[in-house]
């Protein structure tokens, strides 16, 4: 699969979720259930105890099935070792110009974090694929309508704050993913290893993105 059918993969799918720091013995079946429950694209966060070995775990376990990518990633030099694990997309929390340029050479799916609208237009002419509005939570539904108004040739993705109560809400505002972490994967859940609970709960998310776009 190409890069851009690995982008259109995300699209379709609509979420992004971020799996942060997951205990690494469970790394794996939180990684099943979230795939079991519709999830198509998983993003390990650079601080993730073996990310590297991980990332290339998920990758070969899933294939061009599910993207995997890293995630909170800093710098080029983070973004170059996530890719030589077989990182598909690079998330970040902030706009590096020298990591879109990594990104973009070889040729994966660049994602940096951005606030306001000069960011969001000078990260598009860095070439990132997709914008991450971040934090979600803090800017809200209303400010991604109003930015499909001068900006609505960008597309974007709110992280952070997302939840099943609102996720619908975003997309229908203009989002053309979602950046889903707490509000998917509970932490009791993970710690108690309730795993069908974590795909059931995918499901709803899934479920509720796909109905958003009717």
């Amino acid at each position: 699969m190409n890069k851009q059918d690995k982008l259109q993969l995300l699209k379709d799918s609509g979420a992004v979720v971020v799996v942060r720091r997951p205990p690494y013995d469970q790394a794996v079946r939180i990684a099943d259930a979230l795939v079991t429950g519709g999830v198509k694209a998983l993003e390990i966060t650079a601080d993730t105890e073996k990310v590297f070995d991980l990332i290339a775990s998920l990758k070969g376990r899933y294939g061009d099935k599910v993207l995997v990518g890293a995630g909170t990633v800093l710098d080029a030099e983070t973004a170059e070792k996530a890719i030589a694990a077989g990182a598909d997309f690079i998330f970040s929390p902030i706009l590096d110009e020298e990591t879109i340029k990594v990104t973009i050479r070889h040729d994966r799916i660049s994602i940096p974090g951005v606030m306001t609208p000069t960011e969001i237009v000078q990260g598009y002419k860095y070439g990132a694929d997709l914008l991450k509005i971040f934090p979600g939570s803090s800017l809200g539904v209303h400010y991604i309508k109003e930015l499909s108004a001068p900006l609505g040739h960008i597309p974007v993705m709110p992280t952070g704050g997302v939840t099943l109560e609102n996720v619908a809400q975003f997309i229908q505002a203009g989002a053309v993913a979602v950046g889903l972490g707490s509000s998917l994967l509970d932490k009791k859940a993970i710690e108690e290893q309730r795993y069908d609970e974590i795909t059931k709960r995918a499901e709803q998310f899934i479920e509720a993105i796909h109905q958003a776009r009717e």
